[in-house]
């Protein structure tokens, strides 16, 4: 991974995602703001009604992990959903302060959250 990714990674702001479609197997692409925390990146969302992505991704874990903007690249990954207790509200509590939220316990209970794991290959670049 060179320079400027690795930068880019080490700083949350807006970047798409694709899934594949649990029942369409089509690609389905999204924009969301990824969290940058103790050298992992996480995805989560606000409170609220299931999203199609995470269900997407529970089918299969395989994305893709877009960067957009001043640098653009395209990361194959992994992701893993956490849902762990104690795990879940160290990261929690982290995405709810980048946010400004102080309602962690709804958070716990009704965002999504899940860790990108980047396939090797991309890391080792």
């Amino acid at each position: 991974m060179d320079d400027r990714i690795r930068r880019a990674l080490s700083r949350g702001h807006l970047i798409d995602i694709t899934t594949t479609g649990r029942r369409s197997g089509q690609p389905r692409r999204i924009e969301l703001v990824f969290h940058a925390i103790d050298g992992s990146v996480y995805l989560s969302g606000m409170p609220g009604r299931q999203r199609s992505w995470l269900k997407n991704m529970r089918t299969n874990p395989r994305i893709t992990f877009h960067l957009k903007g001043s640098v653009q690249a395209d990361l194959p990954a992994t992701v893993r959903e956490l849902t762990e207790p104690g795990e879940r509200r160290r990261i929690m509590e982290r995405v709810a302060s980048n946010w400004g939220r102080d309602d962690v316990d709804v958070m716990m209970t009704h965002s999504p959250l899940v860790e990108v794991l980047f396939d090797d290959a991309v890391a080792a670049a």
